[in-house]
């Protein structure tokens, strides 16, 4: 007969034997691989690499490589406005030299919109195949923002409100989002008339709300999209930015409950004004 004396011991051996177990099995373990945090910093420090191999595949003549490249460096707005308009200068380069003289020139538009001091050097602007293209673009601006200062004064309503949306696009692309959304607010006060227009205003003041921290500002301008277009989404990769990603889907979350409420008192005020307006049913007569 085992004793009370002799099964403590017992016991204790075994407990020591299942944590001396449970120890072996937990370093026989492989670690869980930790999930990288995708932050803002993180999509710079990609942006600049990106930029920094486009460059060197540029230089190397791998333009089909330089220009992926370059276009991921520019993927997510965070390079400062110099190292932009670099980009897209290489980028106008690229697409001259390969016959797409459209994109060519869409290129040098931009990096002159986002860099009022992109130029290029004596050595560039006298290339044959992109130095008439980049001196036409010059040109055409110039002559554009004279052209604007002469009719500020006389713009209709409609058309200077786009053109405050515009305005307001190229701050944002340079990464003056307080003057951007000083803009895209302007734009919606004149009175944008096409509703994509509204929506395209609305979802970039949202996105430099979420850039300057006030993310509940930036949900509240995301849940206000819902008003105007409810079928509103963003494209995956404005979904997956760090800045706005969580605040984005709460904002859609609470829209899509608030529309689902309302479709369905509307269904309930339909039904219930249909039963009110039905005619009354004729009684049968007592024999």
């Amino acid at each position: 007969m085992t004793t009370t004396r002799t099964l403590i011991p017992l016991l204790a051996i075994a407990a020591l034997a299942l944590a001396a177990c449970q120890e072996l099995q937990t370093q026989g373990q492989k670690p869980q691989p930790v999930t990288p945090q995708i932050t803002e910093d993180v999509l710079r420090t990609r942006a600049q690499n990106s930029l920094a191999a486009g460059v060197k595949q540029y230089d190397a003549g791998e333009y089909a490589k330089a220009e992926s490249s370059l276009t991921e460096s520019l993927a997510h707005g965070l390079l400062p406005k110099v190292d932009q308009s670099r980009a897209r200068k290489l980028l106008a380069f690229i697409y001259c030299t390969s016959s797409r003289e459209a994109q060519c020139r869409d290129e040098f538009r931009k990096a002159f919109e986002i860099n009022p001091e992109f130029s290029l050097t004596p050595a560039e602007d006298g290339h044959p195949v992109w130095g008439p293209v980049y001196r036409d673009v010059r040109t055409q601006l110039i002559a554009e923002r004279e052209a604007a200062k002469t009719v500020s004064n006389q713009v209709q309503p409609e058309n200077k409100a786009q053109q405050m949306l515009a305005d307001g696009m190229v701050k944002y692309d340079a990464g003056e989002y307080a003057a951007s959304r000083k803009l895209l607010d302007a734009a919606l006060t004149e009175g944008l008339k096409d509703k994509a227009n509204v929506v395209k205003a609305m979802k970039y003041i949202a996105f430099t709300e979420c850039l300057e921290h006030r993310y509940k500002e930036c949900r509240a301008e995301f849940i206000k999209i819902y008003d105007v277009d409810p079928n509103f989404d963003l494209s995956p990769a404005e979904a997956g930015h760090p800045s706005w990603t969580h605040t984005f889907a709460a904002a859609k979350a609470t829209a899509k409950h608030a529309l689902a409420a309302k479709a369905a008192r509307e269904a309930k005020e339909a039904r219930e004004k249909s039963k009110s307006g039905s005619p009354p049913t004729a009684s049968v007569p007592n024999k």
